[in-house]
């Protein structure tokens, strides 16, 4: 089987803090962030693995991100995928998941690989859509399908479990397919010292926009039908007042202030 898994690297929710949005622009800046493989998609990329060790074959992974997320790829080979490119352009920043799914779709046709499957965590730390997967099925006119817990692969047939509110839904779909795998789905390998070893024989093949057969206007931020607003900071300042006295005297004026408030006690 040919296997492709979509991934994103995202800022470490650890590190959100420390993100800042860029008042001309309206995008995130992300330059100088800590930077994770998206959590779904290394579900994404587990479930792949475990299919190539069943059936045979291999892995590619695919991301749209900044050249500087390369480290990042690397450890995806490094957990065992097989070869591994990168979309990075500046003309493709900015995208929503329209013109990320688009991107993504272009970037896998100038593979030349017929790919069986493709894989895509089904939503992204950052963003938390779950658009992605569906509009790159759309994209591609294969069947598609998303929040997938199980998958197993037989005659041409991908069996899933979807998970759902108060359950889970099995399906049957043709292959080729898309399908997006739900966070926390499985429990994604470590990557071994020998992983790391193998990854840095293995290339990660970088496209830019002249690589690609893309129309300009379905890609970066013009391409794309979602457009950032105005920017409003919430003013977070709160009246005080310094309580003084005894504290059988602050307690009692303090009872006051609460009562005034509405609040019984």
């Amino acid at each position: 089987m040919n296997i492709a898994v979509c991934v994103k690297p995202v800022p470490d929710p650890e590190k959100y803090n420390l993100l800042e949005i860029d008042p001309k622009t309206k995008r995130l800046v992300r330059e100088g962030i800590p930077t994770i493989i998206n959590p779904a998609d290394k579900n994404a990329l587990e479930a792949a693995l475990r299919l190539k060790e069943l059936h045979g074959g291999r892995v590619a992974v695919i991301s749209m991100a900044p050249l500087f997320s390369q480290d990042k790829i690397k450890e995806c080979l490094a957990m065992g995928a097989d070869e591994a490119y990168l979309i990075s352009d500046r003309a493709f920043g900015g995208a929503d998941t329209f013109s990320t799914s688009y991107t993504l779709a272009k970037g896998l046709e100038k593979t030349g690989i017929q790919f069986d499957l493709i894989l895509a965590g089904n939503d992204s730390a950052d963003g938390a859509t779950s658009h992605v997967p569906s509009q790159l099925g759309e994209w591609m006119e294969l069947p598609h399908i998303t929040n997938i817990t199980e998958i197993e692969i037989h005659d041409g047939i991908a069996s899933v479990k979807k998970k759902i509110s108060d359950g889970l839904i099995e399906y049957d779909m043709e292959l080729p397919a898309v399908a997006g795998i739900a966070r926390n789905s499985n429990q994604p390998r470590m990557v071994s010292a020998m992983g790391i070893v193998k990854a840095k024989n293995k290339k990660i093949e970088v496209y830019t926009q002249k690589d690609l057969d893309v129309d300009e206007g379905l890609i970066g931020l013009s391409g794309s039908p979602t457009q950032p607003g105005q920017l409003l900071t919430p003013d977070m300042s709160r009246n005080a007042k310094l309580l003084q006295g005894e504290p059988a005297e602050i307690a009692a004026e303090l009872l006051a202030i609460i009562r005034k408030a509405g609040i019984a006690v």
